[in-house]
């Protein structure tokens, strides 16, 4: 047991004397082996399994982003030719307004043209009685100013003279 106990002394010590096992020598070829190994393992997998499925995400996201902008660009399409067609019927309804408001303006202009009219006739036919009220009144005043100044022709010569004078007699001296 003392030899067995030797030995194992003597192996552990060549074991540690030479370091960081990965940097050892004599250990490159069976580490570069496992390497490649793992390497080409781990490269299958990616490329026939993990490959696939992250290509078939991108393509998914990729129809899926394709499909929502020709979504978009169709309904800004929808929303152009509908705002076109409101700017349309907009500039329609502006137009049928604007003439049904010149008309309305023309209506009410002949409608006042002849409400003044029909204003100058009355206010014309009310000058033409008002000038023969007028008028008349003044033939009514001049006959009573005349018959007044006879009258008091006929007074004064009386109070005067004391004759009595015809009233034919005062209208001609009084003039009239």
């Amino acid at each position: 047991m003392a030899e067995e106990a030797a030995t194992t002394e003597t192996t552990e010590a060549t074991e540690h004397k030479g370091g960081f096992p990965p940097f050892d020598t004599t250990t490159f070829p069976s580490q570069i082996f496992w390497l490649v190994i793992t390497f080409a393992f781990l490269f299958v997998v990616l490329w026939r399994v993990a490959g696939p499925r992250i290509q078939g995400a991108i393509t998914l996201r990729r129809s899926t982003i394709n499909a929502a902008i020709d979504a978009a660009t169709r309904a800004r399409g929808e929303a152009d030719a509908a705002s076109a067609a409101y700017q349309t019927a907009l500039a329609g309804a502006r137009a049928r307004a604007n003439a049904l408001a010149e008309e309305t303006r023309q209506s009410m202009n002949a409608e006042i043209v002849k409400a003044k009219a029909e204003a100058d006739a009355t206010a014309a036919a009310a000058m033409q009685a008002a000038d023969a009220r007028i008028q008349a009144t003044r033939t009514e005043a001049k006959a009573h100013v005349t018959n007044a100044a006879r009258d008091a022709a006929i007074v004064i010569v009386q109070r005067l003279t004391g004759e009595t004078v015809s009233p034919e007699d005062a209208a001609k001296a009084v003039g009239g």
